[in-house]
């Protein structure tokens, strides 16, 4: 830890790993997008065995869920989106998939919220976009954020740099983040290490340091 100007500035994961200063966010893991991966039984397995390390170390655990409108209230920039996620030409044919209550809407069952953690629902990529999350990490002291779950290439990317422009220091596990094309998530990784902004560990690694801090 390095100490400056009144400040403790983190250079290492371990300085980090701090119920008082990180929290975990599990990114979308929900089902409708889980069925788009090729092999989604590696992602959970890691997924799960970070939240089981956060939760006995007694961390604060965050989830997002995607949301969609109806194509009445979706806007220009989703229904953009929309076709060209759907590889559409006319926009008549979009079909919202994760529309509130549906079962592609909802967050697997591996991965189900306790009482004491929150699930914050977007319309964007970032995770910050539209939720309480950055609010609801400042006012806890949060300084730190671990971030897993699906897609890396899509919304991981875009909310870790997002949580680096906000002054968060953010913690990439990069085996717990998975999507569906290999080749778009090495180059997110690369893109996000070139900046700097980011810590990179994997689910072992990070899964001991978290629960060493639990009882």
């Amino acid at each position: 830890m390095q100490r400056a100007f009144g400040l403790s500035i983190p250079q290492r994961l371990e300085e980090v790993c701090d119920p008082t200063r990180l929290a975990l966010l599990v990114y979308d893991m929900q089902v409708g997008i889980l069925r788009q991966l090729p092999s989604p039984a590696a992602i959970i397995e890691r997924v799960t065995e970070v939240l089981d390390a956060a939760r006995q170390g007694g961390y604060r655990v965050f989830f997002s869920r995607h949301m969609s409108l109806p194509n009445e209230l979706a806007g220009i920039s989703q229904l953009r989106t929309a076709m060209a996620w759907q590889r559409l030409n006319d926009v008549s044919k979009v079909r919202p998939p994760f529309l509130r209550d549906t079962p592609g809407f909802q967050l697997i069952p591996e991965v189900a919220p306790r009482a004491s953690e929150a699930i914050f629902d977007k319309l964007s990529m970032s995770a910050f976009v539209g939720t309480p999350l950055e609010m609801a990490l400042r006012d806890c002291g949060i300084v730190a954020l671990a971030t897993v779950g699906v897609a890396l290439e899509v919304g991981i990317e875009p909310t870790v740099r997002h949580a680096a422009d906000l002054g968060f220091i953010p913690v990439v596990v990069t085996d717990a983040c998975g999507g569906r094309d290999l080749e778009a998530g090495e180059r997110s990784l690369a893109s996000l290490a070139f900046a700097g902004d980011a810590m990179f560990t994997d689910a072992r690694t990070i899964g001991g340091l978290l629960r060493r801090a639990g009882p």
